[in-house]
């Protein structure tokens, strides 16, 4: 029976709930890595010794004077809320399901021949648009051609228009997904009984697929989500094709079989069912199973380091299973050409639980990276990136791999949890000069964010700044940034 647990999100999971030290134990063989060698390699391009495990910076090791503790924000007015509530996510929702609802009024009036006479059709086009958009190969397409073409040069509404598309497609995939399954309870009366029971059984697989993806059963039931969302809709898309296979070869006038090969494929549906099939499928073809070396500075996180280096903005899946319960954190890499990259896992669930009792040395994942908002840092002259606890890991190669990027990072005991490797990479790549590291345990408490990104903001000449906290303290930032007019994008809760 499944459990609530945190998600190991890259773009949420934070180290807001972790449990104490003595709450773990290691496993009788296990030797911390940060006791044999650094994992973090020197930079390939300085030709210089391997130093000894770096401290973090100075600004890092002064102790201030404990500041008083931050003043309660009050609450933003309405208009902001809703400004932020009514994001483009669901202007997204709400533009793709009035359509679509518009569609069926029409079709139900006699105005909308198509609809009438293909719904079959209809239903297909809104799956296969759905599954599109959260196609890892058509994401890194999409971010590709808009980071290589509006970098810079175009002007800052439109670069963040673009970013805030990217980022919010999964309003799309929810509202087409949605006005699927209603267009798949209407009208088929005119099949044959067999295509009937096929179509009944794929709408309930399709139901129950969308079903999973509520966003309160994804974001407290992970597995519950992962499980019924994949399998049920693998289970669909292999109806589907049963579907449409006896949909396509029955005429309802002549009441009759077509079996031949020129009926089927000369249907639209086929098409629609090949690019789901596609989509679907052509990520899994990159799934492999890869070395992993993982370093536990404290109990409370995890480093993996893989080979290969990579840009930034990207997210990495990994599970120690080929088909189940992937997990999806942020990539820290020093650029394409580096040795490795690395995965910063804050101890939240029995997965990354499971990496500090029973850490493997072999790890499944997908070769093919997702890309997440962080990606599209390269249409900014300047930014600033804004993270908290074990967010770091979505956050942190934008900032190396980029010079025009300033890092405000809140934590809690940060060198002692994180480590050397973590230190290293900070140290190793940025100066005091684009750096705001405020380590709570040391500090006294936590600082008024809000007021750091301000500051940081205007001092820095940035474009824009890119959150990654938990719940509450993304909805702090994004109120007083919208506030203080600054561009910001935050956490997505909604998906």
């Amino acid at each position: 029976m499944s459990t609530s647990v945190l998600p190991d999100d890259a773009e949420k999971g934070l180290l807001s709930a972790l449990l104490p030290e003595a709450a773990l134990r290691w496993p009788p063989h296990y030797i911390p890595l940060s006791n044999q060698s650094t994992l973090a390699p020197p930079s390939e391009n300085r030709g210089v010794a391997s130093p000894s495990p770096p401290a973090f910076p100075e600004a890092f090791k002064q102790k201030p004077d404990k500041p008083a503790p931050a003043a309660a924000r009050r609450k933003a007015s309405r208009w902001i809320r809703w400004q932020l509530w009514f994001n483009t996510y669901r202007k997204f929702f709400t533009v793709v399901m009035v359509l679509n609802l518009v569609g069926i009024v029409l079709a139900a009036t006699g105005h909308f021949t198509y609809a009438r006479k293909f719904t079959g059709a209809m239903v297909l086009g809104n799956l296969l648009f759905a599954i599109l958009m959260r196609n890892e190969l058509f994401g890194r397409l999409l971010y590709l051609v808009i980071n290589t073409l509006f970098a810079k040069w175009t002007p800052l509404w439109f670069r963040l228009g673009c970013t805030s598309v990217v980022q919010h497609l999964g309003g799309i995939h929810s509202a087409c997904a949605t006005s699927g399954v209603i267009e798949a309870f209407i009208n088929h009366s005119n099949n044959h009984t067999a295509t009937l029971v096929m179509g009944l059984i794929t709408n309930l697989l399709i139901l129950t697929t969308a079903i999973s993806a509520i966003p309160y059963i994804r974001n407290n039931f992970h597995n519950v989500f992962e499980r019924h969302h994949r399998f049920a809709g693998w289970l669909g898309l292999m109806f589907t094709w049963i579907f449409v296979m006896l949909s396509d070869s029955y005429d309802p006038v002549l009441r009759e079989w077509d079996l031949t090969a020129k009926r089927i494929v000369g249907d639209q549906q086929f098409w629609f069912c090949i690019g789901m099939t596609a989509c679907i499928f052509f990520p899994w073809l990159t799934v492999r199973k890869v070395n992993v070396d993982i370093e536990h500075p404290s109990a409370k996180v995890a480093i993996l380091r893989f080979e290969r280096g990579m840009q930034q903005g990207l997210l990495s899946r990994i599970s120690r299973s080929p088909v189940m319960e992937y997990h999806a954190f942020g990539t820290i890499s020093e650029g394409t050409q580096a040795k490795y990259h690395y995965l910063i896992c804050g101890v939240q669930g029995d997965f990354t639980r499971s990496l500090v009792e029973d850490p493997p040395r072999t790890i499944w994942t997908r070769q093919l990276k997702f890309a997440g908002v962080s990606n599209t840092s390269a249409l900014y002259t300047r930014g600033i990136r804004v993270c908290t606890g074990t967010g770091l890991g979505a956050a942190l190669s934008t900032c190396i791999q980029s010079p025009n990027w300033y890092l405000i990072w809140v934590g809690s005991d940060q060198e002692k949890t994180f480590g050397p490797t973590i230190s290293g990479l900070i140290h190793r790549h940025m100066g005091p000069e684009r750096l705001c590291l405020w380590d709570s345990k040391k500090r006294g408490g936590r600082p008024d964010v809000v007021k750091l990104v301000k500051e940081a903001y205007f001092s820095w000449k940035a474009e824009v700044v890119f959150i990654t906290s938990n719940m509450q303290g993304n909805t702090d930032l994004m109120e007083g940034c919208k506030e203080a007019g600054i561009p910001a994008f935050g956490t997505l809760w909604d998906f």
